[in-house]
């Protein structure tokens, strides 16, 4: 009866539109006053647990590096790193047949690898990458799609607050997490420039313009090497012993001031202010639905819901394939519906165990399952990545010239959801190959 009102009152309160994180606190409030007042051994609980456990949650060393890397990708986002790195990218492979497509999706890489956060990059590149797309052959749809999924690998590749959040759980490296998230995330962003090859092939979409000069490359490629060098600087300090994750985080903001501030000059003093607001906000909501996951995590435990959760995976996969892939339905599913944190706390406590007594390297199943919560960020109905390109205002240039005012690109969830489903398919075959060959996300460590 327990399970039922813990789970049944989540997933109300989830279809009626509350945030996630409120929905995972409620209901674990409501299990616990139910417990407390209905079963004789739960009678000592009280509402101080609630306070503790929330706490406890949030209040680990590791998770300082949530704030700071969002604020670095605040910073750099505002610093007009966007712009460099998409110029520099075009330079190079512009020139080629959905050369623009192509561009997106490995500017994308290079800005996630900045951001580390799936929406923070649409909303940063959308508004640029989009309207190119479009200009040079793709549908409005294919356009926003391919936006929103190359969007996705920056939970997976490195700093990625999914693998920060991992970390905190499991108790494995970040700095192996990290490393192990480098090649899994150009396998993604592979898979991607094959279906735009595809697509610009089947449209016969030619190049945008001709063949860049080494000259032109080489000059946009010292505007960009700012942004590109700031990953490099956080995992070789990581790797040299230079810093911890947590410390590098912070690096990465004083990084990010003085790449914004003095030589893009993109950012003024008095802008700081809006920059460290919309960061506290961000890492706000964040920090909340850890909170509230670990609560939700603490009465699985406390009420046996974990325990027998993984009772229940053992006895039905003592075969490794057979578990991973019962790991790989449910995590698919529930990117459908929660976002990567929440899940991380939900699933994880869970599955490690399990994985462990398979003899599955933790660190590869991080990332598996990372990348699993990745593709869940462009499947519908609650794909984010989807919803903040379907948010950009791109303006149809045609229209406009036609009706003497301005006109908008209208993209409806279906439109985009069946423009999504062949780039879903190309992660989900590098998900298999990450999942039955740990060794591809383990080469690097």
């Amino acid at each position: 009866m327990i399970t039922a009102v813990l789970f049944i009152s989540f997933f109300i309160l989830l279809f009626i539109g509350v945030p996630i994180g409120i929905c995972l606190g409620l209901s674990s409030v409501f299990t616990i006053l139910f417990a407390s007042s209905t079963q004789l051994m739960y009678s000592n609980l009280n509402l101080s647990i609630i306070a503790t456990n929330t706490y406890t949650g949030i209040s680990k060393f590791l998770l300082l590096a949530i704030p700071f890397f969002v604020l670095s990708g605040n910073i750099m986002a505002k610093a007009g790193i966007s712009t460099h790195l998409v110029r520099f990218i075009d330079d190079c492979i512009g020139h080629r047949k959905g050369g623009m497509a192509i561009v997106c999706v490995i500017v994308a890489c290079f800005f996630g690898a900045i951001s580390g956060s799936g929406p923070a990059t649409v909303a940063a590149l959308g508004a640029v990458l989009i309207p190119a797309m479009i200009e040079s052959g793709f549908t409005v749809s294919f356009a926003e799609a391919l936006m929103a999924t190359s969007s996705s690998i920056a939970i997976v590749i490195p700093p990625s607050i999914a693998f920060v959040v991992y970390a905190s759980i499991s108790g494995e490296s970040v700095g192996d997490l990290f490393m192990a998230g480098i090649i899994p995330g150009i396998l993604m962003g592979v898979a991607l420039a094959i279906v735009v090859m595809i697509e610009a092939k089947k449209k016969n979409i030619q190049p945008p313009h001709e063949k860049r000069s080494w000259k032109e490359r080489w000059n946009s490629f010292k505007d960009a090497v700012w942004g590109l060098l700031m990953p490099v600087i956080i995992l070789g300090g990581i790797y040299g012993g230079i810093f911890t994750p947590t410390e590098a985080a912070a690096v990465a903001v004083v990084y990010g001031l003085i790449v914004g501030i003095f030589i893009y000059r993109q950012i003024r003093l008095k802008e700081l202010f809006e920059i460290f607001v919309d960061s506290a906000k961000t890492s706000g909501s964040i920090m909340l639905i850890v909170a509230s996951a670990s609560l939700f995590s603490y009465c699985c435990t406390l009420f046996g819901i974990s325990s027998a959760a993984q009772a229940l995976l053992t006895s039905v996969s003592t075969n490794r394939v057979v578990f991973l892939i019962i790991v790989n339905i449910i995590l698919l599913i529930a990117g459908c519906f929660i976002d990567a944190n929440s899940a991380m706390y939900i699933f994880v406590p869970v599955m490690l165990p399990v994985a462990k007594s398979l003899g599955y390297d933790p660190v590869a199943f991080g990332i598996m399952i990372t990348v699993n919560l990745a593709i869940g960020q462009v499947t519908p109905p609650v794909g984010v990545n989807l919803f903040v390109a379907m948010g950009l205002r791109i303006k149809n240039a045609a229209a406009s010239l036609v009706s003497g005012k301005e006109e908008y690109y209208h993209v409806t969830l279906p439109m985009i959801s069946k423009a999504v489903i062949p780039m879903i398919i190309a992660c989900l075959i590098v998900l298999l190959l990450l999942t039955y060959i740990p060794q591809i996300s383990l080469l690097l460590l």
